[in-house]
């Protein structure tokens, strides 16, 4: 289900959209106009079955990469919204990266970085209601740096009091994290109960390192 927005999106009207379900998306990265979106089917990670494939345990016990928190919100949106040879077209235009950007401002919008020598590799956004922190978008500029971002982010959900993460859209590739498709009248549901908490994703100490956080995935899963 979609319906057209203006090419502007107030944090006001961003914030009640998501209070019902919808998420904003443009139709390329060039246009003007916003698309408000209601799936059919929604895809979740369960933060209490959270699994993490064995390759990329390994991967993350490594520490490749330096992890920071909202350190550099307007490059990791905008880093989303590049062009690729794999991805010649996104669906995040300037008006919802100023929508978001916004938000990071209000406290509710945040990301998740890696870096490599001061070098900014890799990382996610996504926006925390209540107990449900809504992932929008994520890129990666070096081996698994994304999936390294999303480690960390589950743990700190963990730590915070958080119930899932909404990816949205059911897709194959986030999986083998746990996710799981569920209809929209299911997902209104466990959405309604998480607003009705309050998680802190500040919850989490400073130096939250990667044994720490693998620990508290661990103990949840």
């Amino acid at each position: 289900m979609a319906r057209d927005s203006a090419n502007e999106i107030s944090v006001d009207e961003l914030l009640k959209a998501y209070t019902l379900g919808y998420f904003p998306m443009a139709r390329s990265r060039d246009d003007n106009q916003t698309v408000w979106i209601l799936p059919d089917e929604r895809g979740v990670i369960p933060l209490d079955d959270f699994h993490i494939p064995k390759r990329l345990l390994r991967f993350v016990k490594k520490d490749p990469f330096e992890i920071r928190i909202n350190t550099a919100f307007d490059q990791v949106i905008n880093a989303c919204a590049e062009t690729t040879k794999a991805r010649p077209d996104t669906w995040i235009n300037d008006a919802i990266i100023e929508a978001y950007t916004e938000l990071h401002f209000q406290g509710l919008a945040h990301s998740v970085e890696c870096w490599d020598n001061d070098k900014l590799v890799g990382g996610l956004y996504g926006v925390s209601l209540g107990a449900a922190f809504c992932g929008e978008s994520m890129f990666s500029r070096a081996t698994n740096a994304s999936k390294v971002a999303m480690v960390h982010l589950i743990g700190r959900l963990i730590v915070g009091g958080f119930d899932f993460i909404d990816a949205q859209f059911y897709n194959d590739h986030l999986t083998q994290f746990g996710l799981i498709g569920m209809v929209d009248k299911d997902y209104q549901v466990i959405l309604r109960d998480a607003l009705m908490q309050d998680a802190d994703f500040f919850a989490a100490p400073d130096q939250f390192s990667t044994s720490l956080v693998l620990q508290s995935i661990t103990q949840t899963s």
